[in-house]
């Protein structure tokens, strides 16, 4: 049948059909957990979050996109939050509940697109992103953004973790289309990142993450951005 574009959403889905598809990828790069990845080797939270929950935040629900096997999610719960833990990949998910159960946690795992997932509005206290946001097409932020922002209570908090330009390339919008490749992810620079979210966040935290070296019990890189903001509604 001839694909038409009629709406939003049949543009949202030609624009995705220009790029791999991420389930795929996603399923693949977790199918061996002995890879050299630098959070795969680390059990522990980043160390960003650790520090908004020992300076104050104290979240009663929490959603954290791409989740991946649970760091984040499982240190959240451990501090008394109630954790939805959402990521593509069916095999994250998987890694993440074994580590849950070992650790004596409880989590509302959601093996979903965050596209097709179903959120009731003003839900969460807080949103956590390590690494989803990096790999999101440039179409792809405007329904994020819109999501992020239904899905937060009133003065909600979102936290994100993402490449700036030593961790990836700080590919140009609209060369991502022209190559078909997000190369690996989006490296983004301070003007760039705080761009996107200034007109509906305060920007409470932003700063390098810091080099954390392993063994340890939190991680930390130093090709990343981290950022606290408060949405503005």
């Amino acid at each position: 049948m001839e694909k038409r574009i009629l709406n939003y959403e049949d543009l949202l889905a030609m624009l995705d059909d220009l790029l791999r598809e991420p389930k795929e990828f996603w399923e693949n790069f977790y199918e061996d957990r002995s890879k050299d990845i630098p959070f795969f080797k680390v059990k522990g939270p980043d160390e960003n979050l650790v520090e908004y929950f020992n300076k104050g935040l104290s979240p009663k629900k929490v959603l954290e996109l791409g989740s991946g096997p649970g760091r984040n999610a499982i240190y959240m719960a451990k501090q008394g939050a109630a954790v939805g833990a959402l990521d593509l990949s069916e095999k994250a998910i998987e890694w993440a509940k074994e580590r849950a159960d070992e650790e004596g946690v409880t989590l509302d795992f959601h093996c979903v697109s965050l596209f097709d997932f179903e959120i009731e509005p003003n839900t969460y206290d807080f949103i956590y992103d390590c690494g989803m946001f990096h790999h999101l097409a440039p179409h792809r932020r405007l329904t994020y953004l819109e999501i992020i922002k239904k899905a937060l209570k009133k003065d909600g908090y979102f936290g994100l973790v993402c490449f700036d330009t030593d961790g990836s390339l700080g590919t140009p919008d609209w060369e991502v289309y022209k190559e078909g490749s997000l190369r690996g992810g989006i490296g983004y620079t301070e003007e760039r990142l705080k761009e996107i979210f200034k007109d509906d966040f305060i920007i409470k935290d932003f700063r390098k993450m810091k080099k954390v070296i392993q063994p340890n019990e939190l991680f930390g890189e130093d090709f990343l951005w981290t950022s606290l903001m408060q949405i503005k509604k």
